[in-house]
C-alpha cells in the first residue's frame, strides 16, 4: 500500500511522539469505507495515528494510545490528541477530558470523543461537532469539507535502531587527523592534473553551496562562509563557480576543486539547464559563467573554453540531496536528475551522492551525529535515494554540513572529510579508466 501522508508530514507527526515510525494499517480506498473493515484492519493494535483526507486539500485526523475495539464504550487517553496540517505545520488539538478521549463503535471507523469521527455510519464522510472534549474549529480542521477522499490508520511503531552501525567509520580524533592529512598530500594519478574537479548538482536549497563553506570551515579551523548559502525557493548560485579549500588561513590550496552551478528546479525553464551539463562535464565554462536559464551555452558565449585540457573537465560528479526532501521530490525534478545521471554515465565520469541534512530529517541523529548508522531511518533514506537516482548504496554518502554552529564539531567533520575521501577515490577511478584506454 502506497502511503498518502508524505514523508515530511510523517516526521513531522512522528516528531510529536518521540523516536518513532509510521506504518499504514488501513487504507479506506482498498479495504473499503466502513466500520467492520475499519475495526478487521485495526483493532487491538496501539498506538495508531488515524488521518482523514478531503478534497479541500485537508489532511487531518487524531492520535490514541489505547487499542480499537467494537466495545461501545468510552476510553481514557490523557495523551490523545487531534490534528491538522496548515502547509507544513502541524496544529496539535489535546484531549480536554481524557476519559472521554475515544469512543469504540463497530459502525464507524475512529472515534474521537464526540468531536471528531472518520468513516462515519460506514461511509466516506466526517462527523464533526468540536468543543465537546476537543476545543478546535471545523473551519481549521478541514474547512467545512465532510466528504473523505480517502482515510487511513497508522500503528505508531519504534524506530529501529540497529545495535551495532552497519556502515564502519572511526570517530577517533586521531582517525580525523589522518583523513585531512590523505587529502593535503593527495596527489591525482594523472600527472597533469594537479587538483581534481568535483561538480555539485542538485535542487534548489540541498545544500551545494554549505558543503563546499562546511569544507571550507574544516581546513580553516573554524566556521566560515565564502560561497552563498540560505534557504531560498530559487537558486542562490547564479554563476558558475570554482571553488579551491585552502590548508588553513596562508596555506596552500588543497589538490581538490569544488565546482558549483545553479540549483536544479522543477519547472522548465528556471535553474541549471541540463544541455549546459555537457559543456560543463566537458571543461568549456570559465569560473564565474553567468548562467542564463532561457538559453544554453555556446561556443561563441563569453570565455568558452574551446579547447579544454583534462585539467580543466570534471572528474566526478557529486548529487546533493535534501534527506527530508527524498520521499517528496518532484517527479519532473526526479527525471531532470535521472537525464543528467544518463549524460555523467554516457561520458564514464563516476558519480557520488551527498545526503545533507541528516539531522533534520532524524531526531536519533539530531541527538548524536555519531548515530548517523545505527539508524533504519537514514538507511531508508539512502536506500530510497539510491534506487531513485540509480547509483549503488555504496555510492550514497550522508554528511551534516555546518549551517547553525559558531564552532566545529569533531564528529560532522569526520563525516565531511569522509566523503571527501570518496570522492579522492572516485576521482582516481576516472584517471585510471582513462589511463586504461
Amino acid at each position: 500500500m502506497n502511503s498518502m501522508l508524505n514523508r515530511s508530514q510523517q516526521r513531522t507527526i512522528c516528531s510529536q511522539l518521540g523516536r518513532v515510525k509510521l506504518q499504514l494499517l488501513y487504507k479506506a480506498s482498498i479495504h473499503g469505507f466502513t466500520g467492520p473493515a475499519f475495526h478487521q484492519r485495526c483493532d487491538n493494535r496501539c498506538p495508531t495515528v488515524s488521518v482523514g483526507y478531503n478534497a479541500s486539500g485537508y489532511v487531518f485526523g487524531g492520535y490514541t494510545k489505547q487499542p480499537f475495539s467494537q466495545s461501545e464504550a468510552y476510553v481514557n487517553d490523557d495523551q490523545a490528541f487531534l490534528f491538522t496540517f496548515s502547509g507544513e505545520k502541524l496544529l496539535k488539538y489535546p484531549v480536554t477530558s481524557a476519559v472521554y478521549a475515544v469512543k469504540m463503535v463497530a459502525s464507524c471507523g475512529p472515534y474521537f470523543g464526540e468531536d471528531l469521527v472518520l468513516v462515519y455510519g460506514s461511509k466516506a464522510v466526517v462527523h464533526s461537532n468540536p468543543g465537546n472534549y476537543y476545543n478546535f474549529t471545523a473551519a481549521d480542521m478541514h474547512g467545512n469539507d465532510f466528504t473523505l477522499t480517502e482515510c487511513e490508520v497508522y500503528q505508531v511503531e519504534e524506530n529501529p535502531e540497529f545495535e551495532k552501525p552497519w556502515r564502519t567509520i572511526n570517530w577517533e580524533s586521531v582517525k580525523k587527523n589522518e583523513l585531512k592529512e590523505s587529502i593535503t598530500i593527495y596527489q591525482p594519478t594523472d600527472s597533469s592534473v594537479s587538483q581534481a574537479r568535483v561538480l555539485l548538482i542538485g535542487p534548489v536549497g540541498a545544500g551545494k553551496s554549505s558543503f563546499f563553506n562546511s569544507i571550507n570551515s574544516v581546513f580553516r579551523g573554524h566556521v566560515t562562509s565564502q560561497a552563498m548559502a540560505g534557504c531560498f525557493t530559487t537558486s542562490l548560485t547564479r554563476q558558475f563557480r570554482t571553488y579551491s579549500v585552502k590548508d588553513g588561513r596562508k596555506g596552500k590550496p588543497l589538490p581538490i576543486i569544488f565546482c558549483d552551478t545553479m540549483g536544479l528546479e522543477e519547472s522548465t525553464g528556471a535553474g541549471l539547464d541540463i544541455d549546459d551539463i555537457s559543456s560543463i562535464l566537458k571543461g568549456h565554462l570559465p569560473d564565474r559563467y553567468q548562467f542564463n536559464p532561457s538559453a544554453s551555452l555556446d561556443s561563441d558565449s563569453s570565455g568558452y573554453l574551446k579547447s579544454p585540457e583534462l585539467k580543466d573537465k570534471i572528474h566526478c560528479v557529486t548529487y546533493v540531496i535534501d534527506a527530508c526532501k527524498v520521499s517528496i521530490m518532484p517527479p519532473k525534478l526526479e527525471e531532470k536528475l535521472n537525464a543528467i545521471r544518463r549524460k555523467v554515465n554516457l561520458m564514464g565520469i563516476p558519480q557520488l551522492v551527498l545526503l545533507t541534512k541528516v539531522d533534520e530529517a532524524c531526531p536519533l541523529v539530531k541527538e548524536d551525529v555519531k548515530n548517523i548508522y545505527k539508524s533504519g531511518y537514514i538507511k531508508e533514506m539512502m536506500q530510497e535515494v539510491s534506487a531513485r537516482l540509480g547509483v549503488p548504496l555504496s555510492c550514497v554518502v550522508p554528511v551534516k554540513n555546518y549551517s547553525e554552529e559558531l564552532e566545529l564539531d569533531p564528529d560532522c567533520t569526520t563525516l565531511l572529510l569522509s566523503a571527501i575521501i570518496q570522492m579522492l577515490r572516485f576521482t582516481d577511478n576516472y584517471f585510471d579508466d582513462i589511463s586504461d584506454k
